[in-house]
């Protein structure tokens, strides 16, 4: 099925139309500027722009528009309002037939419209610890941003650089054998593994930096993995492996699309930096300063004035995060021929992303036709304004997180839900607490912190997750209610006079074409947040207003139960492009 054209873009195409008719040629490439409006269905503020690039009075303009404006079959009303507004009404005609438009189609009507291929790099945790609260916003973000991409067309390869490579693996392995290996799991379970490997980690960092005998023992079962030894790489495996499980076992709790297929480790991208290390000082662009190859920026200096370099090759000879991203972003675009490539981090690494893509950028791995984004975000904060910390300070881990939002969700959905069947209070509260978690990052701008408030995240009132997944419930509870015969034969019926409350519900789902556009192309997800929030609340209104099994006719019943099931449908796409689950009870 052809895409569905919003109603705004058809009200768009006629404008310029008419302003081709009416105005002279100086008026072509202006915006008539189409906006939903409180005083009309739609509004165009466009005109009085054109009206002073042409030196002429923008009522005049306006009006000039008005008289040549054709499309009786989509536009009601057209008025001059103010300076030279346009105030226009739609017809009901159009609206029922967007409606009817968008039910016959599964995608509702919304286009594939982007094409190539994107990387997205989050999530990125590191191996033998386990993932904090700091994990949350990159494996949240990247996830919703990744669907929307997919879903608008756009091949996306997901990217997972995990932390498995250094000279930390030499501390712990080295910690492991003369500990004999105790860290293996007990219980069935991967994060109670991954916690006492954990555990071990910081006792292995702890005797590295007291023990100078142990830290040489280290450094040599470094050289050891780096060469290849096999005793070496067994127990590297190992580790890595029961990570893996654990991040799986995270990601399945989250709800998001990351799997081992996606993750790439730094010990992937390790044969390849000399080979470009190599390449950048051949061609200029690194150079040896003080025994160490370095790359330099102009605009770029330390704290003292001296010039602050990217280090890619260390004195030692060893290879810092610098190398390894180079690496990755050569990869990207030869072998996974990105054109897009996208780092879902947090702001503090604004600087060394810029350095990256500046080096990438002179040796010409990054060029006008692709290019690099780092999607930057705020901190997760507690309800003290400060950095989220346990009361010992140390960094909250994200299965706790995690747990104590199902916890919260399952006395409100035991509150609120006690007509559920056996078992269904533990299938939602997972629901409603995972998305309640998920929807307060995401409905806050990526750039900002956020205040962690678990409280707050599973009520039933304001913008939270739960109040999504709550109007979804409602409408499939009304098409039920209605019973599948009715719900099947119900059909839109042309001819209907509208009730307010219906046009405003039927324009506000004719909105989601174009936010996701918006989300798209500022990768911004909080912008689909607040129009799904918005939506849920013009259905609330609508189904105040607006009776629908004790509507006054067949026809108006028949017209509202589809504009229940579209709603329903509309919220389903929405939440899951945010990664939560759309529940048809709650």
């Amino acid at each position: 099925m052809a895409p569905v054209v919003p109603l705004a873009v058809q009200i768009t195409s006629r404008l310029l139309s008419a302003m081709d008719r009416a105005l002279p040629a100086e008026h072509a490439g202006a915006d008539p500027q189409v906006r939903r409006s409180d005083r009309a269905d739609l509004q165009a503020n466009g005109l009085l722009a054109v009206a002073k690039k042409l030196r002429t009075h923008p009522r005049e303009v306006a009006e000039k528009v008005v008289a040549s404006l054709e499309g009786a079959d989509l536009i009601a009303s057209c008025e001059v309002s103010g300076p030279g507004f346009l105030n226009l009404g739609l017809t009901d005609s159009a609206l029922l037939g967007q409606v009817e438009a968008r039910l016959a189609d599964d995608r509702l009507g919304l286009p594939r419209s982007l094409d190539g291929t994107t990387v997205i790099d989050y999530s990125q945790p590191n191996i033998a610890k386990e993932m904090h609260v700091g994990h949350l916003r990159s494996t949240i973000i990247g996830d919703s941003i990744a669907r929307i991409l997919g879903f608008l067309g756009e091949d996306v390869v997901r990217q997972n650089h995990l932390g498995d490579w250094g000279t930390q693996f030499g501390m712990l392995i080295q910690y492991l054998t003369e500990s004999g290996g105790e860290w293996r799991r007990e219980k069935n379970s991967a994060a109670s593994s991954l916690s006492g490997l954990n555990q071990l980690y910081k006792d292995s960092r702890v005797k590295f930096d007291s023990d100078e005998e142990f830290a040489e023992r280290a450094r040599t079962r470094v050289v050891a993995l780096q060469a290849g030894d096999a005793e070496t790489l067994r127990s590297w495996q190992e580790i890595v492996t029961e990570s893996k499980l654990y991040f799986n076992e995270v990601y399945d709790k989250l709800g998001v699309l990351l799997t081992d297929e996606d993750a790439v480790g730094e010990s992937f991208y390790n044969p390849l930096l000399a080979e470009v290390a190599n390449e950048l000082e051949k061609s200029g662009v690194a150079v040896v300063s003080d025994g160490a190859l370095c790359v330099f920026f102009d605009d770029i200096v330390g704290q003292n004035g001296e010039p602050l370099p990217l280090i890619i090759r260390k004195r030692d000879g060893g290879f810092g995060y610098a190398a390894t991203d180079l690496a990755a972003i050569r990869h990207r675009v030869g072998t996974l021929a990105a054109h897009r490539i996208l780092y879902v981090v947090d702001a503090r690494q604004a600087l060394h992303f810029r350095m990256v893509f500046e080096t990438a950028k002179r040796i010409g791995w990054l060029n006008d036709e692709v290019d690099a984004v780092h999607l930057a975000f705020g901190t997760v904060l507690g309800k003290d304004g400060k950095p989220f910390k346990t009361r010992s300070g140390e960094t909250v881990r994200l299965i706790s997180l995690l747990d104590e939002a199902v916890d919260r969700a399952r006395l409100v959905v035991r509150e609120k839900s006690r007509d559920l069947a056996a078992g269904g209070h533990e299938t939602i509260a997972a629901v409603v607490g995972i998305g309640a978690v998920k929807y307060a990052d995401l409905a806050t701008s990526r750039a900002k912190d956020y205040v962690f408030d678990v409280d707050r995240m599973v009520s039933l009132n304001g913008n939270t997750g739960v109040y999504l997944q709550y109007a979804h419930a409602r409408t499939r509870s009304i098409l039920r209610k209605a019973g599948p015969g009715l719900t099947a034969r119900a059909r839109v019926h042309q001819g209907v006079v509208l009730e307010p409350a219906e046009r405003a519900l039927m324009l506000k789902l004719d909105d989601l074409d174009l936010t996701l556009k918006e989300v798209a192309h500022a990768y911004e997800p909080h912008r689909l947040c607040a129009y799904l929030f918005e939506l849920s609340q013009t259905f609330t209104s609508f189904f105040d207003a607006c009776p629908v099994l004790k509507a006054p006719s067949p026809e108006i019943r028949d017209n509202r139960l589809m504009l229940c099931r579209l709603t329903g449908d509309t919220l389903r796409i929405g939440l899951d492009l945010l990664g939560l689950a759309a529940p048809d009870r709650l």
